[in-house]
């Protein structure tokens, strides 16, 4: 009896990667419409409650800009609340600084305006007169053209034209508001002024708080939402706290290196109120795609009425268009590595949601907030499904993505992904993590019966198509260490019963290939009971028996082992591939009477067993013919 080790024994069909719990129907609608219900309700309480929320949205945000000035503070050896005193006073003395910077900047250029009104108006005339003049002198020549050839109307007199009651003149009508008191006149100029003030203030307050109790806070968010999850809780806030700060960080950085080449580019081209526009430049690059082509416009259209000509116009321009193309383009690509974990689609539709459900104070925070609702996606389950379609992951693994590629019989669109992950990884890797991964998800779905025939055929086709196109890919060649010629190595492959089988065995015949073997390919159903092919396997003394059962054993590869290892023909079998996802360690065999056949899970594994089989082989080999020229002396001795 031929017995299997535990790692052998059979199991359940394993999947890429591991799938939920899956629930009955109705519990899937109940939860769906549950899901969608609380969706509904916290969108309508965070409308509702924009007014407290959006104070207290600035407030944590605002903590999280002062947060890295307070540690580097606390790291002098400074108490918490001097940390966070000098931490706040230095950003709202900064805030102010800017304030009255723009207050100052904006009265000037409101006092200058009267003189920039003629500039305005010429270049208004004269546009009139290129466009709408020529316009309206085409349209009054063709209607001269048409009056030649029409008859003139004669007089009409309409009976009912208006006429006065009584024929004489309209009275004036005058309508004058009562002089305002000082209190309505206090009220209608300190009203706008009032609430920005007032919300400041509730920003500040909480902000302060929220620093001097930061670390409470956190473990109060702990203990109130991850108790059960500690782990993935902290994993989550921490993620979420670095994310943030490293995305004001990097902003903040970034937008005001850009204000600052805008202001010094604008003072030497000539505009006046540049360190104005800079500060606004930077300022409005917190609105995510837009915010600087604003700014942009702003500029323009004040070059325009500054100057008499156009040349100042055209320069802003493209100190705007240079500007911003080296900073989206090259900059932030260079800070922010791989990205601040958001799609480019994520900040849209961000800023169209979060614009439409707090104004413009939601328009500048809906990339942080978006960044937040990614990084719950990815660490609670009910919110994956935002992490999915605004994260900056791929929605699926290269292997996942192959498996759909074949399903769809695309094999052109699996090649050029073939090609991108071959430039950084060897043909064997990208066999191991990408096809025999994939197929493994196929194997699975094969066995469940969820793939019918007609596409199973597809998935064969387009598998060969990607295996017969990779033909000519490189790959590491095995050579021998004393430079002497690579030997014959001859390999036979055999096939198991299952659908898919064959794809493996042309697989492992390339990569051999490729490797200094002889391989070549076989169906199982050649070495069958009654139709062993001994033949075959004297030209191929090394053996590799690939099937995805091997991870079960069945009795025909267990007969067919057997067999193999029965043959005095035969020098060293191998079996591969399991269907398991995690590989198999390197001593994984399978016990026969007096032999013991190694098992492979991988490409990578196969081929050195491969070339310690053929080592031995030709060890065998040589003391073969070392016992027969020995024979032979003493023959002719």
């Amino acid at each position: 009896m031929i017995s299997a080790p535990a790692s052998m024994k059979p199991r359940s069909p394993p999947h890429q990667s591991p799938r939920r719990q899956e629930l009955a129907p109705v519990a899937q609608s109940l939860r769906a419409l549950n899901s969608l219900a609380s969706g509904v309700v916290v969108i309508a309480a965070l409308y509702v409650g924009r007014g407290v929320l959006i104070p207290i949205t600035l407030a944590v945000l605002l903590s999280f800009i002062v947060a890295p000035l307070v540690g580097l503070l606390r790291r002098f050896r400074m108490g918490q609340l001097p940390s966070v005193t000098v931490a706040v006073l230095f950003a709202l003395s900064t805030l102010s600084a800017v304030g009255v910077l723009i207050g100052a900047q904006v009265a000037q250029l409101a006092g200058d305006l009267p003189q920039y009104q003629w500039t305005i108006e010429r270049k208004i005339d004269v546009i009139q007169e290129n466009t709408l003049g020529r316009a309206d002198t085409l349209l009054a020549m063709t209607s001269n053209a048409l009056k030649r050839f029409t008859p003139p109307p004669g007089d009409l007199h309409r009976k009912d034209s208006p006429v006065s009651a009584d024929g004489g003149a309209p009275l004036p009508v005058e309508v004058h508001e009562p002089t305002p008191s000082s209190v309505e006149l206090a009220q209608r100029y300190l009203s706008p002024v009032v609430s920005p003030l007032e919300t400041a203030g509730i920003v500040l307050v909480v902000a302060i708080f929220i620093l001097l109790e930061r670390e409470r806070l956190r473990d109060r968010m702990i203990r109130l939402f991850g108790l059960g999850d500690l782990h993935r809780t902290s994993t989550a806030i921490s993620e979420a706290a670095a994310r943030l700060s490293r995305y004001f960080a990097m902003q903040l950085a970034i937008n005001a290196g850009v204000g600052a080449v805008v202001a010094i580019g604008l003072a030497v081209i000539g505009m006046p109120g540049s360190l104005l526009f800079g500060v606004v430049t930077a300022l409005l690059r917190f609105v995510p795609y837009v915010g600087a082509w604003i700014a942009a416009l702003m500029a323009v259209v004040m070059a325009t009425a500054v100057s008499p000509g156009w040349w100042m116009a055209l320069a802003t321009a493209g100190l705007f268009a240079v500007t911003e193309g080296v900073s989206s383009q090259l900059i932030e690509p260079l800070l922010y590595g791989r990205g601040n974990g958001l799609s480019p689609l994520a900040v849209i539709v961000a800023a169209i949601f979060w614009s439409w459900l707090w104004g413009p104070v939601g328009l500048v925070l809906s990339t942080p907030l978006m960044l937040c609702a990614v990084t719950l996606g990815r660490h609670v389950e009910r919110l994956e499904f935002l992490d999915v379609l605004f994260g900056d992951r791929p929605g699926l693994t290269p292997a996942e993505n192959l498996y759909q590629r074949l399903l769809a019989n695309d094999p052109v669109e699996a090649l050029q992904q073939a090609n991108v992950l071959l430039k950084t990884c060897s043909l064997a890797a990208y066999y191991d993590d990408v096809v025999l991964a994939g197929l493994r998800i196929a194997h699975a779905d094969v066995r469940r019966g969820v793939v019918p025939a007609a596409q199973l055929r597809l998935v064969r086709s387009a598998t060969h198509t990607i295996i017969a196109a990779l033909v000519g890919a490189g790959d590491v060649t095995t050579t021998e260490s004393n430079n002497e010629p690579l030997q014959p190595r001859p390999v036979l492959c055999i096939g198991g019963r299952g659908k898919l089988d064959d794809l493996l065995v042309a697989i492992a015949v390339q990569l051999l290939n490729k490797h200094g073997f002889e391989a070549s390919q076989a169906n199982h159903e050649r070495f069958a009971a009654g139709r062993f092919d001994e033949a075959r396997l004297a030209s191929r003394p090394m053996i590799c028996v690939i099937s995805f059962d091997a991870g079960e054993f069945p009795p025909y590869l267990r007969n067919l082992l057997q067999r193999l290892s029965e043959a005095r023909v035969s020098r060293g079998v191998i079996l591969g591939m399991t269907a398991e996802d995690e590989p198999a360690s390197r001593d994984s065999s399978v016990a026969l009477p007096g032999r013991e056949i190694p098992v492979v899970a991988s490409f990578q594994q196969l081929l050195p067993a491969c070339a310690r089989a053929a080592q031995m082989w030709a060890q065998a080999r040589r003391q073969e013919r070392g016992d027969a020229g020995h024979a032979r002396a003493g023959t002719e001795a």
